[in-house]
């Protein structure tokens, strides 16, 4: 289990949590570091070692720094979980876009995000889901998921119409992830390529209607994509689930088992590192 670690890596590291960084190198198993502050730890190498988090009580905004009691949506602060147009609801709910009724929170910023090329993908994390994501984020957006597998299936010009075309199959098929089933590694791996031909022929006219709206060419296939198979770092799967919390527990401990999606997977319980982003800890490795 135990794995080499560099003489020079580093140990201990302080500062503001912000979301596992996870790659996905050629060899097709996640590499994972962890963010604190400017400082990182790798952490595939840290299989089978003990790991110690320790948050401070200080929790800052991941937009404006500002000191916050509670973070909300994954790090802000309140006034710019109020303000931030990448915390509206429609963000998680693009088929409720409201940039052309002009009451978009910031324009500009809507412009640049939303008004680009999406992706809408088929995943196996827990089972087959459907999912979007910009044209650039993938594979991280599977990563963070934990999928062990994952198809992009069409591509469409905008935020909005990715998510008109998402809630079509969520008349058929999951958009959601099970964070439980993922976290044991029992899931089985899927014939993707036949469930996206299966779901594309349920929807096939509710898409054309969507396309006579928006345009031919506005929802497109993805062609020749071939299922994209992902590993994760894990020694030992739970048997069973049981979630650390920073609030209610600020120190933890355990032997580092595994890592998948955004979780540790420690033999004391597993916790979901991007739930706390902007939360200042202390880690350390031995």
């Amino acid at each position: 289990m135990d794995q080499l670690i560099a003489d020079d890596a580093p140990r201990s590291i302080a500062g503001a949590l912000r979301k596992l960084e996870i790659s996905l190198p050629p060899s097709g198993r996640a590499e994972y570091h962890l963010r604190a502050g400017e400082r990182t730890l790798a952490l595939n190498a840290l299989l089978g070692h003990h790991l110690r988090l320790r948050h401070t009580g200080e929790i800052r905004c991941v937009h404006c720094d500002r000191f916050t009691r509670k973070s909300f949506g994954q790090g802000y602060c309140y006034p710019c979980f109020k303000s931030l147009a990448q915390c509206d609801l429609c963000i998680v709910r693009p088929e409720t876009c409201h940039y052309f009724q002009g009451t978009c929170r910031e324009p500009d910023w809507g412009e640049r995000h939303c008004f680009r090329p999406h992706v809408v993908y088929l995943a196996n994390a827990s089972g087959l889901k459907v999912g979007i994501t910009r044209g650039t984020n993938t594979p991280t957006r599977w990563l963070d998921q934990g999928a062990i597998q994952a198809l992009p299936i069409l591509e469409v010009e905008t935020r909005q119409q990715s998510g008109l075309v998402e809630t079509l199959f969520k008349a058929h098929v999951s958009d959601r992830t099970n964070w439980r089933a993922m976290l044991k590694g029992e899931v089985e791996t899927l014939d993707l390529p036949a469930e996206r031909d299966r779901l594309l022929a349920v929807v096939a006219s509710e898409l054309d209607a969507l396309r006579a709206t928006h345009g031919e060419t506005s929802i497109r296939d993805v062609e020749a994509a071939s299922p994209l198979t992902i590993g994760y770092p894990v020694a030992t799967w739970p048997r069973k689930i049981v979630s650390h919390n920073l609030d209610k527990t600020p120190e933890i401990d355990g032997v580092l088992m595994g890592l998948k999606g955004q979780y540790l997977i420690l033999d004391s319980g597993v916790i979901n590192l991007r739930k706390y982003s902007g939360y200042r800890v202390e880690v350390e490795a031995a």
